[in-house]
């Protein structure tokens, strides 16, 4: 086995995957972050620190890939420290952007723990989903409940579009778990009534009483609704396009695809100097402004591919425990993906929720890169099994 072998010991295709997915990151960060560096004055400082954190996220998936799946069973104990730093977070948070969503660590860097949540209960899900049986399922399923309905709770004050994640994450692995459905229609009959009264509330209620009795978010889910289903175009007087501070976000959004051609070039786009959050949360936008319908088109295909491929290598899994890890940690950034684009293009309100590996991240980015390592460990069980049993027949062959 040479080098090349030794390093990229998993799955080829979600290698190639997980590499054109960094490279499309470092070229549109390096593109969309002018505001970072006319701020900051410094023109390689932003590219550097998100190099960095995509060189240590690349570390973690080479070392992930040669871990033995059962070992990741451990992501049970990460779930209760994660609960711990979401409560710190409610109280030592940082606030950006309106959200307490980052705890400072030392006063050096900040953690965002709703990330390291999702993970721990990705590994939650899948491990008790491995457990089901038809004797035990009712214990299973309150297990279940218990670990997603707490981590939920203490993440929807501040995140709610993470917590709706996480909940349709959760729910399609235990649809794929075969959970009995009679449990699941009763889950899918809750959240459905529990939306529709969550968006009742945010039409009906005045703002001003949200504002005095309702918790802060609250205000602010309500304004993102508002903005979402007013008219798409402010129009004035003299019938010219008008950008507000309401609809300034969507509005460059939408220059920025329409300034897109069939195929273009990175470092080729406008709007970045002008969108708030273009290497974040609208990183879409600018690839298609920049890169072109096609180069939109092949980023969305990637995420694609991600979902099938982890389909076909979690059917050859013998065990179930990596079967279900493998399917959770595709969908949660396949749907996040879909979910980030779909705003982008103003499909849905804003969510705050980045482009998986290609957005500007430091625990976002890590995270990510580890549910890439996490897939290829699952692709390598059946191949490990293998390789284990070859060696115990050429030993006793030699014997």
């Amino acid at each position: 086995m040479n080098v090349f072998d030794r390093i990229f010991k998993g799955d080829k295709t979600i290698w190639c995957i997980f590499i054109a997915l960094c490279i499309i990151s470092l070229l549109e960060v390096f593109s969309a972050s002018s505001t970072i560096v006319y701020r900051q004055h410094n023109h390689w400082g932003p590219i550097f620190r998100h190099a960095v954190f995509l060189m240590i996220g690349f570390g973690s998936v080479v070392f992930l890939q040669r871990v033995p799946t059962r070992y990741l069973s451990a992501l049970l104990l990460l779930l209760p420290l994660s609960w711990l730093l979401l409560i710190l977070t409610m109280f030592m948070g940082t606030d950006v952007n309106g959200a307490q969503r980052w705890l400072g660590v030392g006063g050096v860097f900040t953690i965002q723990p709703s990330e390291i949540a999702k993970l721990a209960l990705i590994g939650y899900v899948a491990f008790f989903l491995s457990k089901l049986k038809d004797n035990n399922q009712s214990m299973v399923f309150k297990w279940l409940l218990g670990g997603i309905g707490i981590t939920c709770a203490l993440i929807i004050t501040e995140n709610l579009s993470t917590a709706c994640l996480i909940l349709m994450v959760c729910y399609l692995m235990m649809f794929v778990g075969q959970v009995d459905l009679k449990k699941l229609a009763l889950i899918a009959l809750v959240g459905v009534a529990s939306l529709a009264l969550l968006v009742g509330t945010l039409t009906l209620v005045p703002h001003s009483t949200a504002k005095a009795y309702l918790p802060d978010r609250f205000a602010t889910w309500q304004a993102r609704l508002d903005r979402h289903s007013a008219a798409d175009e402010e129009v004035s007087e003299n019938g010219e396009y008008k950008i507000t501070d309401e609809n300034y976000q969507v509005s460059h959004a939408k220059i920025a695809i329409a300034n897109g051609k069939v195929v273009g070039l990175p470092g080729s786009g406008t709007e970045r100097d002008f969108l708030p959050q273009a290497y974040s949360d609208f990183i879409f936008a600018i690839i298609l402004e920049e890169m072109g319908l096609l180069g939109g088109l092949f980023t969305l295909l990637l995420y694609v591919a991600l979902m099938i491929r982890a389909g076909m290598l979690a059917s050859k899994c013998e065990k179930l425990f990596p079967r279900y890890l493998l399917l959770g940690s595709a969908m949660l950034i396949t749907i996040q993906a879909l979910a980030n684009m779909a705003v982008a293009v103003n499909l849905i309100p804003v969510t705050g929720q980045p482009l998986p590996l290609i957005s500007r991240g430091g625990t976002s980015t890590i995270i990510t890169c580890v549910y890439f390592g996490i897939i290829l460990a699952c692709s390598n069980a059946k191949e490990d099994e293998h390789e284990d049993v070859d060696e115990s027949i050429a030993n006793v062959e030699y014997e």
